[in-house]
C-alpha cells in the first residue's frame, strides 16, 4: 500500500523540517511548499492526500489560501498556527479547513489527528459505512460512493467534512444529537475536536442547503440538546 502523501505549507523551515522528519518516521511521504503560490503549484501536480496550512505566509494570507484551496479540491487540510483566537479558528474552519491546531503543538498529537482524518477520508472513500448509500430526501440526494450531494437537481458542492456531518445528520433524520455525539460519529473519539467546531459547520451546511439560513427548515437547532435534520417525507 502506498503511504499517504502530506503537503506541509510553512514558511518557517525549521519547523517545516521537523514535521517533515516525524512524518517520514511514521511513513507519510511528505512534500514541502514555502508560499501561497508554491503550495497551489504543488498541489495541482502533485494531490495530497493531506494538507498542514501555517497561517502566516510571505506572499498571501493563510485563511484566504485555504478557501482557495478548498474551492478546487476536499483534500482534509489541518490549520497549525501561532494564532491561537477564536476568531482565526472560526474563520478557519469557516473557509474548509477540518482542524486547527495552535503553536507550540505535540508531534505526537499532530500525527494522531492526521491518522484520524485519513481513517475517517478512508472509510468514506471505501464505502465501509454500514448503511444505504444513497439516500433521497424531498428534493435532495446524497450519494456516499459518488461523494455527491444534489438539491433541486442541481449539484452543491461540499467539502470532506461538511459531507460527513450531513450524510450522518440525513442518515438519522429527525434524531437529535449533541455536539459531543455528532463530534464523536463524525471527526471521531481520536480527533482531538473542538465542539465549536460543530457551530461552524452546521452554518456553512445551513448556507448551501437551506432556502433561508436564519430560518432552517431542514438542519434545526433543539435548544439546550443539539441538532437534527428535520423532515417530513422520505422518498
Amino acid at each position: 500500500m502506498k503511504n499517504s502523501k502530506v503537503l506541509i505549507i510553512e514558511d518557517e523551515k525549521d519547523i517545516a523540517f521537523i514535521i517533515r522528519d516525524y512524518l517520514s518516521v511514521h511513513h507519510f511521504e511528505v512534500l514541502l511548499a514555502e508560499t501561497g503560490k508554491e503550495a497551489i503549484y504543488t498541489i495541482e501536480n502533485n494531490n495530497p492526500d493531506f494538507i498542514i496550512l501555517d497561517l502566516t505566509l510571505p506572499d498571501c494570507d493563510g485563511i484566504e489560501l485555504c478557501r482557495q484551496i478548498r474551492g478546487n479540491s476536499n483534500v482534509a487540510i489541518l490549520i497549525l498556527s501561532a494564532r491561537g483566537s477564536d476568531t482565526d479558528k472560526v474563520l478557519g474552519l469557516g473557509f474548509g479547513a477540518d482542524d486547527y491546531m495552535t503553536k507550540p503543538f505535540s508531534l505526537s498529537e499532530l500525527v494522531a489527528r492526521v491518522n484520524a482524518h485519513l481513517r475517517k477520508q478512508n472509510r468514506l472513500l471505501q464505502g465501509q459505512i454500514n448503511s444505504k448509500e444513497i439516500i433521497q430526501v424531498e428534493n435532495m440526494e446524497i450519494n456516499k460512493i459518488e461523494h455527491t450531494f444534489i438539491r433541486d437537481q442541481k449539484p452543491i458542492q461540499l467539502s470532506a467534512k461538511e459531507f460527513e456531518l450531513l450524510y450522518f445528520l440525513i442518515k438519522n433524520q429527525n434524531q437529535v444529537f449533541s455536539k459531543s455525539q455528532i463530534l464523536d460519529a463524525v471527526w471521531g473519539y481520536d480527533s482531538f475536536g473542538d465542539e465549536n467546531t460543530i457551530t461552524v459547520y452546521i452554518r456553512r451546511l445551513r448556507e448551501k442547503i437551506e432556502k433561508n439560513p436564519s430560518t432552517p427548515v431542514y438542519i434545526q437547532t433543539v435548544w439546550g440538546i443539539g441538532y437534527k435534520f428535520n423532515t417530513k417525507t422520505t422518498k
